[in-house]
C-alpha cells in the first residue's frame, strides 16, 4: 500500500501558506485492508476512509481498473486546476502530471483536461481567483476562453443551486471576495449565476453623490469596504445585494433611482429563493435593501420614524442583526471614489438610539396599564419619547463640541 499527500495540502505547503485539511490517496489497496487496520469508511457513492488517529481523509484514485502510478496519474487529470493536480510520497516527491508546479511558479490558474466534466468548477475558479489574488495569480487565458465558451453553450443554466450558493458562501469568506464576482463577470458566468448583478454594471447614478457612477462597480466597492469592517460573510452577501434595484431603474429617469429600495427588497427575495439562501441571510439583506437610505438619513428622522426602523429588524431583541445593518450602511457610505476614508456618524447616532429605546422596562409598563388598554401601544409611546430626549441630548452636546 501507497499513500499520497494531494490536492491544496501540497499546493498550499508549496506556496508557503498554512497546510489546514490534508487529504490522501492510497494505491494497490482494498477497502478490507483499510478496515482491517482500523480505518473507518464514510460515504456510499465514493467512500472515503479516515485515519484511525489523525481523522484526516484517505481514498482511492477514481480510476477503474488502473494500479499503481498510472491509476495516480490518471486521478490527479480529473482534478479541476493544474495547481490542484498534484501528488507528494513520503520521501518528498511530486507526482505533477499537468504542469501545475510551473503554474504555481507562473501564478496561473489554468484547468485540466476533465474541467469542463463538471461546471461548477467555473465557479471554483473564480473562487480560487480570489482567494490567491493577494499572491499575483490571474487567470490563464486558455482557461479564460474555455469557460466563456462553457457559459455561453448553456453548460451553466441548470446547476444546482445548493452546489452555487456553497462555492458562494466560501467565496464570501475568502480574503477578496470581490474578485470571485469581478471574475464571474469575465468568465461570462455571472449573467447566468447571478443576473440581478449583472445587471447592474453600465446603470449610471448620479455623478455628485456617487463618482465612480456605474451602479455595477458601486457593489463590488460596497463589498470591499464591507470586508474591512466584518469577517462575517452574511453581511458581506447583504453590502453586495443592497442595491440590486438599481438595475431595474426605468431609462427615462436615470441616473436617479426613486424606489429603488423596494426594488431591491424584491429582487433580493427572488434571488434568494432562487438559491436557497438561509432565512437569517435573506432578511438580513432585504432589510438593508429596504433602509440603508433611511440610515443614510438618521439624523432628518422623527422618533416615530426612528423606532420603526428599529422595530423592523426586531433591534430590542436581535441587537446583533441591526449591528449588522449598521456595518452594511457604513460599507454603503464609503463604497464610492472619494468616500473611502469618510466617518460615518450615523453609526453611532442609531446606536444611541436603540439603547434609549431598549432602557424603557417593559414590563413595568406593562403592570402600571389598566385593563382594557393597549401594553404594546403604550410601550411604544415609552420608546418614542425616550429616543425624542436621546435626540435631543446628542444634539445639545453636538452644539457643545462646535462651539
Amino acid at each position: 500500500m501507497q499513500t499520497y499527500l494531494v490536492g491544496g495540502a501540497v499546493r498550499d505547503r508549496l506556496l508557503g501558506l498554512a497546510v489546514k485539511d490534508r487529504d490522501w490517496l492510497v494505491l494497490d489497496a482494498s477497502a478490507a485492508e483499510l478496515t482491517r487496520l482500523g480505518y473507518q469508511r464514510v460515504g456510499k457513492d465514493f467512500p472515503v476512509f479516515l485515519h484511525p488517529e489523525s481523522r484526516e481523509e484517505h481514498a482511492f484514485p477514481r480510476a477503474e481498473g488502473l494500479r499503481g502510478e498510472t491509476a495516480l496519474v490518471a486521478d490527479l487529470c480529473r482534478r479541476d486546476l493544474t495547481i490542484n493536480a498534484l501528488a507528494e510520497d513520503s520521501g518528498g516527491a511530486i507526482t505533477d502530471p499537468c504542469g501545475g508546479l510551473d503554474d504555481l511558479e507562473s501564478r496561473r490558474l489554468r484547468h485540466t483536461p476533465a474541467f469542463p466534466e463538471d461546471p461548477i468548477r467555473v465557479l471554483r475558479l473564480a473562487r480560487f481567483a480570489a482567494r490567491f489574488h493577494r499572491l499575483g495569480f490571474g487567470i490563464a487565458a486558455e482557461t479564460r476562453l474555455l469557460c466563456q465558451e462553457m457559459a455561453a453553450a448553456g453548460a451553466l443554466n441548470d446547476l444546482v443551486p445548493e452546489r452555487v450558493w456553497a462555492e458562494m458562501v466560501k467565496a464570501l469568506g475568502e480574503p477578496e471576495p470581490a474578485v470571485f464576482f469581478e471574475s464571474l463577470r469575465e468568465l461570462g458566468a455571472l449573467g447566468v449565476i447571478l443576473p440581478e448583478l449583472q445587471r447592474l454594471f453600465g446603470v449610471p447614478q448620479r455623478a455628485d453623490a456617487h463618482p465612480e457612477v456605474d451602479t455595477g462597480l458601486h457593489a463590488l466597492m460596497v463589498l470591499r469596504q464591507a470586508c474591512g469592517l466584518s469577517a462575517d460573510p452574511k453581511v458581506r452577501f447583504a453590502a453586495l445585494v443592497h442595491d440590486l434595484g438599481k438595475g431595474d431603474t426605468p431609462a427615462e429617469i436615470l441616473p436617479r433611482h426613486h424606489g429603488h429600495e423596494e426594488a431591491s427588497a424584491r429582487l433580493i427575495r427572488g434571488l434568494c429563493n432562487r438559491l436557497r439562501i438561509p432565512n437569517d441571510w435573506r432578511d438580513l439583506a432585504v432589510q438593508a435593501g429596504l433602509n440603508h437610505g433611511k440610515a443614510h438619513r438618521a439624523f432628518e428622522l422623527r422618533p416615530k420614524t426612528l423606532l420603526k426602523l428599529l422595530n423592523a429588524f426586531d433591534a430590542l431583541r436581535r441587537p446583533q442583526r441591526f449591528a449588522d445593518f449598521l456595518l452594511v450602511c457604513e460599507a454603503d457610505s464609503r463604497g464610492r471614489t472619494g468616500f473611502e476614508q469618510r466617518p460615518y456618524p450615523q453609526a453611532d447616532y442609531l446606536r444611541t438610539m436603540q439603547r434609549a429605546a431598549a432602557a424603557i422596562d417593559a414590563g413595568a409598563i406593562a403592570r402600571k396599564t389598566p385593563d382594557g388598554q393597549s401594553v404594546a401601544e403604550r410601550i411604544q409611546r415609552a420608546r418614542q419619547r425616550a429616543i425624542a430626549a436621546a435626540i435631543r441630548e446628542w444634539r445639545d452636546a453636538d452644539s457643545v463640541s462646535s462651539a
